[in-house]
């Protein structure tokens, strides 16, 4: 089961009952002189304020390509790169891995995505270490989110241009053309469940209002849709009970905000709606069935840590032991046999299992050792379950395992044409102090010709989206760029981030987050006199996507000299306008985490980028996606058209084919590469 119903990362959540695997860090496509920030420059925080703000806080309005003028976007295409600059990129694009995969019934085949042909499509493996046979294509990213119990279906979720309103599709495992369940423009078709003998589907979908996701079950072989459930609310089906081969109950969830779900359970026979869990508690909780008379929940309600529990009689009894790590994801198989959960062991990701019906723990497979070792799809059942794991100097390698022979086969092996992994930087967990005194984690990755340099090399200062996501240790080509042009790279934790317990993760909700955004300007100030050599600082970029991108902003304007040039991709300029321009069912989730705009406008408006875009001095550069139906294209567009009429070193790339992120090669490629010449150029490099 998936930890998040909704995805807050920078790639589109395609299933929610797709297992949570270690992150991708690969790449964002689908991650001067003193200061004038204010308060911030005296170690307070910066104090909300009802006067009005020096600069206008917006005044675009709209949401995706249809919101720009086509001259706007041909203004602002991406330049071609240099040949050996892009030739660089293109190599390390070629270093990949498929995921953990999906494993067909009988064990002999597994289904799993890989970005090979450039953008994310669908491949079969027949064997162990056997040759992949491509079963999709195209433009579109396409994703492989169930395999039928009778083995028949594969059900693939395809997207386009990253609108993030995916479809729904049938494929034969042979390949062939897709099958449509549904896919309607600017709607969100996500798959829920799959039935026990694979006859029907339950997706959600977003089609009855933007804001609002119905249910429905749909039969593969009439290829009929009935709407099983519809009430006003971003709900999502978890989970099934059978009662003689047929469903008899649904576990239905609600998310009323960030991390804050509500799970109830309805009668298919009565039609009535009972509450399970959360109602009115703004908590955090992931359920699904377990054996009968339990239900499953994940939650940190009873502690600062998530912890696995078995819901008894409307009691929390227990499954994980009581320790000071997240529990950050878990699954149960069909037949409810055994119950695999993962830790999050500071950014380091530790597997688990009981049985799910005394809950003693599991004999794992062995599984060989890595920064992340979890789990991905089980047989529906119960025979195997595929593994991945991301051994922190390589690329992640998935396994399967076959619980009754126990039997553990590697199924595929990573691809690096003409790179040496040798030379990769692993990550060093490390930690830097904030004012209030509070240790704030972050991973760094250094050059090997910086260990022992006489003159400090530059570092890039990079922050990871969410708010509520988390850098993490793991093997990363993108940070390996950086490191091989020459740069210190560090990615901060700072408050608010996921992982650390909910204190940590609930810092900075609504006007919280005053008293810690001064996290990212502590950064730097740590990076320039621990990183200093011979006693002479080192120059210090920022960088990072979707809240990243706001930390980018925020850095560069609020803490105005903190860094010396910036990069945002797909950032927040204004949390007022996002606010306003967001796709109707982010802009539910995102109050709970920034505020709302009425009660909370002075904090938001003394949050916002573009109210301190007076302070700005420093080169930034921004990168958007023109179809982002998370941050829209006008974020990016009037914190540019405010830099330059100020006369600040700005440039701006928009893809018009690209949404929260970039999915396709030619886009990654152009936006790596300028992202790494606006570095080199203003920091100097290698």
């Amino acid at each position: 089961m998936s930890r998040r119903t909704v995805a807050l990362g920078l790639l589109v959540a395609v299933a929610a009952c797709t297992p949570k695997q270690p992150p991708n860090r690969n790449f964002y496509f689908p991650p001067g002189a003193s200061s004038s920030a204010g308060a911030a420059s005296t170690g307070a925080p910066p104090a909300a304020s009802s006067a009005p703000p020096p600069a206008t806080t917006g005044g675009y309005s709209g949401l995706g390509v249809e919101s720009v003028p086509p001259e706007v976007l041909a203004r602002y295409a991406a330049p071609a790169l240099k040949a050996d600059e892009s030739r660089r990129i293109q190599s390390m694009l070629d270093v990949r891995a498929p995921g953990a995969g999906m494993v067909s019934p009988d064990g002999k085949r597994l289904f799993f995505g890989w970005s090979i042909t450039g953008t994310s499509q669908v491949f079969r493996l027949d064997s162990p270490m056997g040759f992949p046979t491509q079963l999709t294509g195209g433009e579109d990213r396409t994703s492989v989110v169930a395999v039928t119990s009778d083995g028949k279906w594969l059900v693939v979720s395809r997207d386009r241009n990253g609108e993030e309103n995916p479809g729904l599709y049938l494929l034969s495992p042979e390949g062939g053309p897709l099958k449509a369940i549904q896919h309607k423009p600017k709607v969100q078709t996500m798959l829920d469940y799959v039935s026990d003998d694979g006859k029907t589907l339950y997706y959600r979908a977003n089609d009855q209002a933007p804001d609002s996701y119905a249910i429905y079950k749909y039969d593969i072989a009439s290829a009929k849709t009935v709407e099983v459930f519809a009430q006003p609310g971003i709900w999502s089906l978890a989970d099934v009970r059978q009662k003689n081969g047929a469903p008899s109950k649904l576990l239905l969830s609600k998310s009323v905000g960030s991390n804050m779900t509500e799970y109830y359970e309805y009668d298919v026979a009565s039609k009535k709606l009972d509450a399970v869990i959360g109602q009115g508690e703004r908590e955090d909780y992931v359920a699904s069935y377990g054996v009968e008379g339990e239900t499953l929940v994940l939650t940190p309600k009873l502690g600062e840590y998530r912890r696995l529990y078995a819901l008894k009689k409307g009691k929390l009894e227990p499954i994980s032991p009581d320790i000071k790590f997240d529990v950050a994801s878990y699954q149960i198989d069909r037949q409810k046999k055994r119950i695999l959960f993962t830790v999050n062991e500071g950014g380091y990701t530790r597997l688990n299992g009981v049985d799910a019906a005394n809950k003693k723990p599991l004999k794992l497979p062995p599984l060989p050792k890595g920064d992340h070792v979890s789990f991905g799809s089980t047989s529906a059942d119960g025979r195997f379950t595929a593994f991945i794991v991301d051994p922190g100097s390589s690329p992640p390698e998935s396994f399967i395992h076959s619980w009754e022979g126990n039997a553990l086969k590697r199924w595929h092996k990573p691809a690096a044409p003409e790179i040496d992994l040798a030379t990769f930087a692993k990550a060093s967990l490390e930690s830097y102090p904030a004012r209030d005194g509070s240790a704030i984690p972050m991973f760094v990755r250094r050059p090997a010709a910086c260990l022992a340099a006489t003159s400090p090399c530059p570092v890039i200062v990079s922050f990871h989206g969410g708010p509520e996501g988390q850098t993490v240790a793991g093997f990363s080509t993108r940070a390996q760029l950086f490191v091989d042009a020459g740069f210190i790279y560090a990615e901060p934790n700072v408050r608010g981030s996921d992982g650390y317990g909910k204190s940590f993760l609930h810092a900075d909700d609504g006007a919280k987050r005053l008293a810690i955004i001064t996290d990212i300007e502590d950064a730097a100030k740590y990076v320039r006199t621990k990183f200093a050599v011979g006693g002479k600082a080192p120059k210090v970029g920022i960088y990072g996507g979707s809240y990243g991108g706001y930390s980018v902003l925020i850095g560069m304007s609020l803490f105005a000299g903190s860094y010396d040039v910036g990069v945002s991709v797909v950032g927040i300029s204004s949390l007022l306008t996002f606010l306003q321009n967001t796709a109707p069912y982010r802009r539910i989730l995102r109050i709970s985490e920034y505020g709302d705009p009425d009660k909370d406008k002075a904090a938001l408006t003394q949050l916002s980028p573009i109210t301190h875009i007076d302070k700005v001095k420093a080169p930034l550069m921004l990168l958007q996606g023109a179809t982002d139906p998370r941050v829209p294209v006008g974020e990016a567009l009037q914190f540019h058209e405010a830099l330059k009429k100020k006369g600040v070193p700005t440039e701006l790339i928009i893809f018009p084919d690209e949404g929260h992120g970039f999915a396709k090669r030619p886009n990654q490629v152009l936006a790596t590469g300028h992202t790494l010449r606006f570095f080199k150029q203003h920091l100097g490099a290698q």
